[in-house]
């Protein structure tokens, strides 16, 4: 058995035309969709992250505010600068990028934010209200899992779901949607014992850890839809310097009946629902 690939950066593309529209319906009620971003440091990695996302505003039509922030900015001025765009009515969407220097503190950072503006949907309270499910927002990289199963026509309901990781960010918002679809779920972690014979009896099995190629192909049921969050740089080896995922493709792509790929998976559909987020903000506050 070969896998069938699911095509996450096609599929975003594809998102991202549609809100294009979207937005531009929008633009011309008078309400322009509008995202701030801000990246406090020099993180190569964030920079990359920050720029492909400013990119995909700009292709959706999205009016987007990016801000630098040196690192050695305080607490107190970051709060400040989001308290500022809390109350900024051409702004939709708040994002600061994770991780933080360490003299801020990234909980308080995330509660500063405007839960109607918190469009990476970290809030406690939409939080709490994904987990009552009455969700603002939905976290966007769960979300985009969502949409590239109901795109791959996997059947969720009555499936047997198991997720690898049990981060507030993938692990566990995305247990709380695959429930809310009527998956039976298993989540997974660092003291699961036998892991293998939790991954092999799952029909999805959600890969996010970030622990390059742990999860191998006799780890997983035969024609079993396997998604990769997990995105890890080589640091040894013949492939040193690639990227590559939690799970081990080579062996994994035969024996799912469906994969997706590390690069060009999740992570162009993270982006995607970036934006679908905050077009829905937009239309909210337009009324």
């Amino acid at each position: 058995m070969t896998a069938r690939i699911l095509d996450g950066l096609a599929l975003s593309r594809a998102i991202r035309a549609e809100l294009a529209e979207r937005a531009a319906e929008l633009t011309a009620r008078g309400t322009r969709p509008g995202l701030a971003v801000i990246l406090v440091g020099d993180s190569p990695a964030s920079a990359v992250y920050v720029r492909n996302k400013i990119r995909a505003c700009t292709e959706a039509d999205i009016h987007s505010i990016y801000e630098h922030m040196p690192a050695d900015t305080t607490e107190a001025a970051l709060l400040a600068r989001i308290r500022e765009l809390n109350a900024d009515p051409s702004v939709h969407g708040i994002l600061v990028q994770l991780p933080l220097p360490p003299q801020i503190d990234e909980a308080r950072v995330i509660e500063t934010i405007s839960p109607a503006k918190d469009v990476d949907g970290f809030h406690l309270h939409n939080a709490g209200a994904l987990l009552a499910g009455t969700p603002l927002f939905k976290p966007c990289t769960p979300l985009g899992v969502m949409k590239l199963l109901e795109h791959a026509g996997t059947p969720i309901e009555g499936a047997d779901a198991v997720i690898v990781g049990r981060s507030n960010i993938v692990g566990k918002p995305l247990a709380l949607m695959l429930t809310a679809a009527n998956a039976t779920v298993t989540i997974c972690h660092s003291r699961t014992r036998d892991l293998a014979a939790h991954t092999r009896r799952a029909d999805i099995l959600v890969a996010a850890v970030g622990s390059a190629r742990m999860i191998t192909g006799d780890m997983i049921k035969p024609g079993a839809t396997v998604i990769d969050v997990g995105i890890n740089r080589i640091a040894e080896g013949p492939d040193a310097g690639k990227l590559c995922g939690d799970v081990d493709f080579d062996s994994a792509s035969q024996v799912a009946g469906a994969i997706t790929p590390v690069p060009g998976g999740v992570g162009p559909m993270t982006i995607a629902m970036l934006l679908a987020n905050t077009v829905d903000s937009a239309r909210r506050f337009a009324g």
